[in-house]
Order: structure tokens, then sequence, then C-alpha cells
């Protein structure tokens, strides 16, 4: 569901969790985020050192790039910088998340027997238990889409090998039940 050339839908919701997880800070799942970025297929400029191809102002070198390329690195640009942005705020929120309820939703995420299914309704319940505690200081998606990846980065700092199915399933979640707000978030960025 997209106007005109541009990412596909789900290749957005990959960018901006990949995106918010590699920008939170005080993780301990660099190395598995680092094997998922090669599996997810993210651009090789977000798997690399934020230093290689910078040039004198911060940018990157895109002269390599044809049009298209162009236009849709910097669509990914964009949801870095939205990924950036909430990755910041997450981290003021951190504190919200009891670590009982962490312990809980880790803890559905090694059984092995959970379908994708039932992934999704824990991480939605834990969602809801943590939106209840949160003040609403800001609009509801944007509470909603922050918690949900905090949670995900929570269960990867918890149990790192579960960073791969934590992530499947809040991107799944994510599609499901915010990507209208998340394609807004991108589109009102690129105007």
């Amino acid at each position: 569901v997209s106007n005109g050339p541009g990412l596909q839908d789900e290749h957005i919701t990959n960018l901006l969790v990949f995106g918010f997880l590699q920008n939170c800070s005080n993780s301990n799942f660099h190395k598995e985020l680092e094997v998922l970025g090669h599996e997810v297929s993210m651009p090789a400029y977000l798997q690399e050192d934020y230093d290689d191809g910078l040039q004198t102002d911060g940018n990157r070198c895109s002269y390599f790039l044809e049009s298209g390329e162009r236009d849709s690195q910097g669509q990914e640009e964009i949801i870095q910088d939205i990924a950036r942005q909430l990755a910041q705020i997450g981290d003021d929120m951190d504190h919200s998340i009891h670590p009982g309820l962490m312990n809980n939703l880790a803890m559905q995420f090694m059984n092995v027997n959970l379908s994708e299914e039932d992934r999704r309704k824990s991480l939605t319940a834990a969602l809801e238990q943590v939106m209840q505690t949160y003040p609403m200081d800001m609009e509801e998606e944007k509470t909603m889409l922050i918690l949900a990846m905090l949670l995900a980065k929570k269960v990867a700092d918890h149990t790192p090998s579960l960073l791969r199915d934590v992530f499947r399933t809040t991107v799944n979640f994510i599609n499901q039940n915010l990507f209208t707000y998340v394609r807004n978030l991108v589109r009102n960025e690129m105007d």
C-alpha cells in the first residue's frame, strides 16, 4: 500500500525496528543485531560502522547510486532518522517497564512451542499492560510504537538469542496494528 516507487511496506517496518534497536543505548545484543542486519537485507551503509563513507558534512557518499536507488536511500535515511528519534524517547521510557513483565515476556519467547500468532498475542498483552501504566503525554499510536520496539529491545537484552524472533514478531505486530501511523510518519518527514 504505497504511493509511487518506494520501499515495500514490510521493509519500512524492518528498517524502523532495526534502526530503533541499533540506536538504543545499553543493549547487550550487538553481535546478534549485526547478523540480523544481514538476514533481513538491511542496506550496507546501515550495517557498517558509522564513520565509513561519511563526507565532511556528515552525509554519506551516494555517487554510486542510480536515481531510483538515491530516492530509496533517501527514504531509508529518513526512516533511520525517525528510528533514532524514537530510540531516544524509548531510552527515556525504559524505566517504565516492570522487570517481572519483561521476564514473563522473555519466557514466552523462549517457548519453542508457541506459534508466531501466540508470540504476537504475548507481545500485545505485555504492551497493553505497559500502556495502562504509562502516562499518555504523547499520541497513543506513537507511545504504542515506541513501547512495542522497547519491549523487543528488552527481550533481546534479557536473552540476546531471541533477537531474531522478537524482531520478526514486533515487525508483524507493527504491520498489523500501526502501519498506517508508521507510513504517515515517514510521509510527513519526506514532505
